[in-house]
């Protein structure tokens, strides 16, 4: 079901999907490897999509971790309250990642240990990214890490100019295969 719902927004939506099916399960390993889970307190997610990495964080979080989910779609927004009613300390917001420092003041969530982002910065619009990426950098704490993944390394520069460590691992077991960006200063 969570594939044709993929599959059917990605059909709707190409530029702001970003991909036409969902990530593997060997890319979401990738995705929450360097995370720290028993002592992270704040995780947000962007771009949740169907909840693949979501499964990952939820999994392996400790219970008292915060995690925010923000996820623009609003058809992935029902599938995740749907699939995740029932979870402790997680907040799933229908809204734009470029609002992420509104909706953590909202929250009373005072820093971000680690950011998980599912976002197309290959289709977004440059002043996009680059405000989300500031607001990200702005957020994070020290020693936080914001992780990414694009199908090329097309935005590494864009991303560089706001993370000065950038670890890649290549992915090949997703279609199609991706480049994992695990970035802090």
């Amino acid at each position: 079901m969570k594939s044709f719902s993929f599959i059917f927004q990605y059909l709707l939506n190409p530029r702001k999907i970003g991909a036409v099916l969902p990530s593997s399960n060997f890319l979401a390993e990738k995705m929450v490897d360097s995370i720290d889970f028993r002592n992270a307190k704040y995780i947000v997610e962007l771009g949740s999509g169907t909840g693949v990495f979501t499964d990952k964080i939820i999994e392996n979080r400790n219970q008292h971790t915060v995690v925010m989910l923000i996820e623009n779609n609003k058809e992935f927004c029902t599938l995740l309250r749907e699939e995740y009613k029932n979870e402790m300390n997680l907040i799933i917001i229908n809204g734009s990642a470029e609002e992420i420092d509104k909706y953590t003041k909202d929250f009373n969530i005072p820093y971000i240990d680690y950011v998980v982002s599912g976002l197309p910065f290959a289709s977004l619009p440059k002043s996009v990214s680059s405000a989300i990426l500031i607001k990200i950098k702005k957020l994070l704490r020290k020693n936080g890490i914001f992780i990414t993944f694009q199908y090329t390394l097309f935005k590494k520069d864009l991303i560089n100019q706001y993370f000065k460590h950038i670890n890649i691992a290549r992915e090949y077991r997703n279609i199609p295969p991706a480049y994992v960006f695990s970035c802090s200063n």
